[in-house]
């Protein structure tokens, strides 16, 4: 078939909107069009695409490629359509089966190689799925661990762009996984093991009992003080104070690490 749609994830801030990918391939001169709101980064996203279906062991068509994103109304940009734009092309173009395709939400974005690199925001991107009612979603397999902190939806983890497609029902010889890249520094896992507590502040009686009760009742807390008081110091041990999170409270926290592109482990 010439047209195909499969759907992804855009995000605000933490507020993460389901987008329908189409493509459309026409026998007009080649050309690869993407429309739809896309920002800078996401408009490069067809030279990517390119490079990394013909390294995949797929074929581009040599025809003109019509991609778009809808609705148009919702801001778009970075990376992470890559992969649902790539399996899109190949649905249209037959390369994979389109029934397939559709049944799973993609994120992800792609080497020149091929290879399926890890995302930020992955945890609000399924998240958003999930509650669009999306029962699968593919992500980068660096972002597994954290993808499935999500219940009710299944989550598949993909590597190189052959796997995926394969398992649209490609007939191709799937890549062999490359030893993971060294993460940078943004990417480094959170510790929490040597968190301050409240019980290390000595001296500082009203202060303390003034944190308990604004964390007891959930209250806002004002300081003011010279400097070197202990306002750092105390604000620091404050989350200490403060009650565990419901699972729902915990996604939505944890959410805002996603986005900063920490990576967050599968034991929190």
């Amino acid at each position: 078939m010439s047209i195909a749609k499969s759907y992804t994830v855009s995000l605000l801030g933490l507020a993460g909107t389901v987008i329908e990918i189409e493509a459309d391939i026409s026998s007009n001169l080649p050309s690869f069009v993407l429309v739809g709101l896309p920002d800078a980064s996401l408009s490069e996203s067809t030279s990517r695409v390119r490079a990394a279906i013909s390294n995949s062991g797929l074929k581009l068509p040599a025809r003109r490629i019509t991609v778009n994103l809808s609705p148009a109304s919702v801001p778009k940009h970075g990376s992470s359509f890559d992969l649902a734009i790539a399996i899109t092309v190949l649905a249209a173009s037959g390369q994979v089966r389109a029934e397939s395709v559709v049944l799973h939400l993609h994120l992800g974005e792609l080497g020149l190689d091929g290879s399926i690199r890890p995302v930020r925001g992955i945890l609000p991107a399924v998240l958003a799925a999930r509650n669009a009612g999306f029962e699968s979603v593919i992500v980068p397999q660096q972002n597994l661990a954290e993808a499935r902190l999500v219940s009710d939806i299944e989550v598949i983890g993909g590597h190189h762009l052959s796997q995926i497609a394969h398992l649209h029902g490609a007939t191709i010889k799937v890549f062999e996984q490359v030893e993971p890249r060294l993460a940078g520094a943004h990417s480094s896992p959170l510790d929490f093991s040597q968190e301050p507590d409240i019980s290390d502040v000595f001296g500082q009686d009203i202060a303390v009992r003034a944190l308990s009760l604004a964390a007891a009742g959930g209250h806002h807390v004002s300081m003011r003080g010279a400097a070197g008081a202990g306002k750092t110091m105390l604000a620091e041990r404050l989350p200490g104070l403060l009650p565990d999170l419901d699972l729902e409270q915990s996604l939505e926290t944890t959410a805002l690490i996603s986005v900063s592109g920490r990576s967050i482990s599968a034991d929190w």
